[in-house]
């Protein structure tokens, strides 16, 4: 009777799992269709190369899209190398003391910040102290500082995953630290490093609070050249559309949404043929 009961509670358990998952494809997949129902008719080659304009008729996204790609690839330039050495650097290096328990819970609790803190840490450090104004490197830095800790856990999870008896064979053939950490250590982790690195940038690119708070314009008309040029990115000029009170506006950002949803569909599939790659070279 008792087994019977457990079965019973598994199945009950597997079907709630299930219906959740589907009613979270259900409403997703209506918001997809709602989406794509406003803002199809607004999509064209003309969308993608005009600038934004009090006209919706002559409205597009250029500047807000390049915006967006200068913004993640600072982004992604500054914090992943920085997140992954730190990983191996707490991982491999730093002694297991009080001090290292300290940082790991910092680290964690960063990890689960509200965005908007950030941005007040960016505007005060970035903007203000170090004088960088509304441009592309505060607000890459400050996007960069919102994703490390995402990116220090993630890889600190997959160095963790590696077997000790890579560590040791490299060890026993005479191989430094160094040479185990880029040789052998990073290849077998990578995949899992780059999991966690997919959804960092994803979150990033979605990012509008911590944009805001540094600075980042609702209305550019031109796109920029260096890092320090101010600048707009997809989210900020998506929501200063659907705030107008005109109709058509509505169905601009919707198709601004599209194409925000094509270039993370883009940055992921890069990301992820990447480290298809590096676990066939694992196995």
């Amino acid at each position: 009777m008792r087994q019977s009961w457990r079965k019973q509670r598994e199945t009950l358990f597997l079907w709630i799992c299930r219906g959740v998952t589907f009613l979270a494809i259900f409403i997703l997949g209506i918001l997809l269709f709602h989406i794509l129902k406003e803002g199809a008719n607004w999509l064209s080659f003309e969308f993608l190369t005009r600038f934004p304009s009090r006209f919706p008729a002559k409205a597009g996204i250029k500047s807000a899209l390049f915006g967006s790609v200068w913004i993640i690839s600072m982004t992604a330039m500054i914090s992943i190398p920085l997140g992954v050495a730190t990983a191996f650097y707490l991982e491999e290096y730093a002694p297991k003391r009080r001090l290292f328990r300290f940082l790991q819970v910092n680290i964690s609790n960063l990890a689960g910040m509200p965005s908007i803190v950030y941005g007040l840490l960016g505007l005060a450090i970035f903007v203000r102290f170090f004088n960088l104004d509304r441009s592309l490197w505060a607000g890459s830095l400050t996007l960069g500082l919102l994703i490390l800790p995402v990116i220090i856990i993630s890889s600190q999870e997959s160095i963790r995953a590696v077997p000790d008896s890579i560590r040791d064979a490299a060890f026993a053939l005479g191989a430094r630290p160094w040479q185990v950490i880029l040789g052998q250590l990073l290849p077998a982790a990578l995949p899992g490093i780059m999991t966690g690195i997919i959804l960092a940038l994803s979150r990033a690119i979605g990012e509008t609070a911590p944009l805001i708070m540094v600075g980042a314009l609702s209305y550019v008309a031109f796109v920029p050249e260096a890092p320090g040029d101010p600048f707009t990115v997809l989210p900020l000029q998506i929501f200063n559309w659907a705030g107008r009170p005109q109709v058509d506006f509505h169905g601009i950002a919707a198709a601004g949404i599209i194409v925000l949803l094509i270039v993370l569909f883009m940055m992921n599939f890069i990301a992820v043929m990447i480290r298809q790659r590096f676990q066939r070279y694992k196995m």
